[in-house]
């Protein structure tokens, strides 16, 4: 299994890339947020738990996301591995996942960081639409979701006055995962500026 993490703030592209390096490798991509409305949705049993903590206004506990996350990644349509899209979050969501993988002699292969200036980051977000049917982002100049024809909408934490604080969680909380995968040897720093095909080419060469 080749187990992929892409890692990048928000509006770094790590979503879009995610997908497109995932077809082109031959891989599953695998979104967190996806996951839990998934699970919802289906009214599995940890959905049902998610839905539990949600209710009471409370955080779902690491361990439930990376029960779901690991249902996820051995399905029967998994057969040469997944891009981890949105988790692990934090550097203990990263140690608790290495310990499960562990247990099933597995571990993960790469992690892909996009990394792209805060003054773009901003600039981007700002101008972000996402669709109401399947979460994809675009451009404000989208008309509807190229992927799935959904209306396309700008998130309330995609505001300007919302953006700078959503930045500093995330470098606060994402450095420390950075670092984790950069002393394993296990980090691949692509710049995520300019051209979307020009950085899945860039990426996809960085891991084969």
């Amino acid at each position: 299994m080749y187990n992929i993490i892409f890692v990048g703030a928000p509006g770094a592209g790590k979503g879009t890339q995610a997908i497109k390096v995932a077809e082109a490798l031959g891989l599953i991509q695998v979104a967190s947020g996806d996951i839990f409305r998934q699970n919802i949705e289906e009214k599995t049993s940890l959905g049902q738990l998610v839905q539990s903590y949600m209710a009471k206004g409370e955080l779902v506990p690491d361990e439930v996301t990376i029960d779901m996350v690991l249902e996820r990644m051995y399905r029967n349509d998994v057969t040469k591995g997944v891009i981890l899209d949105g988790f692990p979050r934090n550097l203990h969501q990263a140690t608790e996942l290495d310990e499960a993988l562990a247990k099933r002699n597995e571990a993960i292969s790469k992690a892909v960081c996009i990394d792209v200036r805060e003054e773009e980051l901003v600039n981007r977000l700002s101008s972000r639409r996402v669709c109401r049917l399947c979460q994809a982002a675009h451009s404000v100049g989208d008309k509807k979701c190229l992927r799935c024809g959904g209306e396309l909408y700008q998130r309330e934490d995609d505001t300007a006055q919302t953006i700078k604080h959503r930045l500093e969680v995330y470098f606060k909380q994402t450095a420390p995962v950075i670092d984790y995968y950069h002393q394993q040897g296990k980090l691949i720093k692509v710049d995520g500026s300019g051209d979307v095909d020009k950085i899945t080419k860039k990426i996809v060469n960085a891991l084969k």
